[in-house]
């Protein structure tokens, strides 16, 4: 079967996952975990992309970010992966691939996904045994969004805004919600819709995100074609 193409829209959330090529490790050490954090920064701030959400694995990083334009993620994607891999290869005298081909994404409905989201991604240290609590993990968005530190990295989403009157009161909000964790249905959601590029959201926003393209937003039944609405220009 073809490979679907990557759905990027604009004012949308989405997660992306980036692996190593193999599992291998696409970070050996703080600098390399450095470098990557100021592509980001860099590349972000060039192609419009606000980033509310990061972690940084040994070998893979997830991003929550919303772009502005609809070629914004993968132009930052692109720009940010050539120049690490430059880096690495150098730095660490290697050649070749870094990444397990393209990176992963999924658009997601805010309203119902954008916190979980934030949530899963500051508990990966956690679930893989790294630290007790995630914010004993320098390499991620969480100490930011709790008000242990500052990251001029992250952009703060509206919803999370949403979360108190003070600042204090929104990380404390905050705090609660990743120590009350997620449903296992939840991790399962948000990693297989990432991975898959399916979108991830109730029926009506699905429906309405799928009247913008022609490409499939959600698995279809085995064996029937997808086929697009087609809606009159007047409508």
């Amino acid at each position: 079967m073809a490979r679907q193409p990557r759905l990027t829209v604009a004012a949308y959330p989405h997660h992306v996952i980036q692996r190593g090529n193999d599992r291998q490790a696409i970070v050996r050490d703080d600098a390399d975990r450095e470098r990557l954090l100021a592509l980001w920064q860099e590349h972000a701030q060039t192609f419009k992309v606000a980033i509310h959400a990061y972690v940084i694995m040994d070998n893979h990083f997830h991003l929550l970010v919303t772009p502005e334009t609809d070629t914004g993620l993968p132009q930052m994607m692109q720009a940010v992966g050539r120049a690490y891999v430059r880096y690495f290869n150098l730095r660490h005298q290697r050649t070749g691939t870094l990444w397990e081909g393209r990176y992963r994404s999924n658009l997601i409905e805010s309203e119902r996904y954008l916190l979980a989201c934030m949530v899963y991604i500051d508990l990966n240290p956690v679930r893989a045994g790294m630290v007790g609590q995630p914010a004993d993990y320098k390499w991620s968005s969480h100490r930011h969004c709790i008000g242990q530190g500052s990251d001029k990295l992250v952009t703060t989403h509206a919803l999370f805004w949403g979360l108190g009157n003070t600042p204090f009161a929104r990380e404390a909000a905050y705090a609660e919600l990743v120590q009350a964790g997620l449903v296992q249905s939840d991790k399962e959601q948000l990693t297989q819709s990432a991975l898959s590029g399916w979108a991830l959201g109730s029926a009506n926003f699905v429906q309405a995100l799928q009247q913008s393209t022609n490409r499939r937003l959600q698995p279809g039944k085995a064996g029937r074609p997808f086929k697009k609405t087609v809606e009159s220009a007047s409508d």
